[in-house]
């Protein structure tokens, strides 16, 4: 499998690690959309949310529990918003589902990643 997700999980590709936990990795977006962009990701690869079922969901749910987790510990307690796009009509450019947490300013209505 050629997922760069997967090698920044595996600490094969560097990134800046916000949040580690035994089933989550959260690391800065190297792109950043806003002031706080952080990159949520499972750490068992899921190719994206079309591919979420009964065997995998709790990967997801463990997500959602961590993400607040993160969003504090970045200071983030104005809110904050949480997107993942879906396949190529939906700007998915790498196939492990992620989550995008921006926050850190008011953010445009109108604002995807």
């Amino acid at each position: 499998m050629d997922c760069i997700f997967c090698a920044i999980i595996r600490g094969e590709i560097p990134s800046k690690k916000l949040y580690e936990d035994e089933a989550v990795y959260s690391f800065a977006d190297i792109n950043p959309q806003a002031p706080v962009h952080a990159l949520v990701v499972p750490k068992k690869h899921i190719p994206s949310a079309d591919a979420i079922n009964g065997e995998n969901a709790d990967e997801v749910k463990k997500i959602f529990c961590a993400i607040p987790k993160i969003a504090a510990s970045l200071g983030l307690k104005n809110g904050y918003r949480v997107i993942t796009n879906v396949g190529e009509d939906g700007c998915q450019s790498v196939k492990h589902i992620h989550f995008h947490v921006l926050g850190g300013a008011k953010l445009p209505e109108n604002m995807g990643v």
